[in-house]
């Protein structure tokens, strides 16, 4: 029997950064009340600079895991996230039923420059992240609740 409780899935290139914050803001902000899990085209491991951005916030995402995404993760899960233009390009068929949205995040990994500068951009991002997991929520709360008149 399915959990009465939405599940998101957030897909990247490689499940080491974006993905990976995303998931730790939900988890930071819904706790249990929504199911969420992150994945990769592939797996690259995580990025100790997007684990050490999150803890700057209290976020722990030290502890999540870099994987490539597998058909059973597909399995009821509501709304499958890209959070980049190769996973958005590269997504595969999900089934009936499952939303699709796409987030064009730029990829921190890429930054260049001193270490001041890279960390400020992985600290950018996790901010746009943060946003954006917010009004994703504060949106499906909304939609519960009219679902609930």
């Amino acid at each position: 029997m399915r959990e009465n409780k939405t599940s998101l899935l957030f897909l990247c290139t490689g499940n080491a950064c974006r993905s990976q914050m995303a998931e730790g803001w939900v988890r930071a902000l819904a706790g249990d009340s929504i199911r969420v899990q992150s994945a990769g085209i592939e797996a690259h491991g995580k990025n100790p600079r997007a684990i050490a951005v999150m803890a700057e916030v209290g976020v722990d995402i030290s502890r999540q895991q870099s994987t490539r995404l597998e058909p059973e993760m597909l399995e009821g899960v509501d709304l499958v996230v890209t959070v980049c233009g190769h996973a958005d390009e590269h997504c595969p068929s999900l089934p009936e039923g499952i939303t699709r949205v796409h987030w064009p995040l730029e990829d921190p990994a890429k930054a260049a420059g001193s270490e001041d500068d890279i960390m400020a951009v992985f600290r950018a991002c996790r901010d746009e992240i943060h946003a954006r997991v917010q009004a994703l929520l504060d949106d499906l709360a909304q939609n519960s609740a009219r679902a609930g008149e």
